[in-house]
């Protein structure tokens, strides 16, 4: 009969101790794992039309993030055309080395393509598929994990899409906060001005209504207003 107890006890304090080493090793691992604290921003650059003449804005833009961004940071630039939910419309994308020295090398690097690029756009694309440029945004500021997430959106706000396309859904965009740029007027705005209030108006509700929030920015000698929130 004890030796029976005496087993009973034993495999009960096993079966204790396994339970506490665990929630030791749990408790261990959520110290050593803070959270993020980086920031991750995407730049869409519109390429329709003749916005293509406002790149030299989008490459200031670039250059003020590049001096603003820390090592473990991440960005990404990519352009908007006909259909921007593919590898092919990005043009470059980084996180910065935790060494300062080697962020400094991948910054010099991350503005030559950038230069390089705005050189070779000799002709604006026929559409512009921003819902598809946000949907790839998005999914690479959560794959960073960064705790401070931005699209900055560089267009019109115009979105001309292919036939066939559908954009027409709910965004997903919880912990994202998304910056409209440079919203340009169209000639049309000039007749009836409500077209441009509207445009805006459209794009806060659809952000707000997937649980993003909504800038716009359109003063760039202030360019600080960028990641303000």
């Amino acid at each position: 009969m004890h030796t029976s107890l005496n087993r009973q006890y034993y495999f009960r304090s096993r079966w204790v101790n396994a339970l506490l080493g665990m929630a030791i090793a749990a408790g261990l691992l959520s110290c050593s794992a803070p959270a993020s604290r980086a920031t991750a921003v995407y730049l869409l650059v519109d390429t329709s039309g003749t916005y293509t003449k406002e790149l030299a804005k989008a490459q200031g833009i670039v250059n003020y993030l590049l001096a603003t961004l820390n090592t473990g940071d991440s960005l990404g630039v990519a352009r908007i055309d006909s259909g921007s939910f593919t590898e092919k419309n990005i043009i470059n994308k980084v996180t910065f080395d935790a060494r300062p020295s080697f962020a400094n090398d991948q910054k010099r690097a991350f503005k030559r393509a950038i230069d390089d690029y705005v050189a070779s756009v000799t002709k604006g694309s026929d559409h512009t598929d921003i819902t598809g440029g946000i949907l790839q945004a998005t999914q690479y500021l959560n794959e960073t994990g960064a705790k401070k997430k931005y699209i900055l959106v560089f267009s019109d706000l115009e979105e001309d899409l292919k036939e066939g396309q559908v954009r027409d859904f709910p965004l997903e965009l919880m912990g994202i906060q998304i910056v409209a740029v440079n919203v340009t007027k169209l000639r049309s705005d000039n007749i009836d001005p409500r077209d441009y209030l509207n445009r805006v108006e459209q794009w806060k509700k659809r952000v707000s209504d997937g649980g993003g929030q909504w800038r716009v920015v359109n003063d760039l000698d202030n360019l600080d207003k960028l990641l303000s929130g």
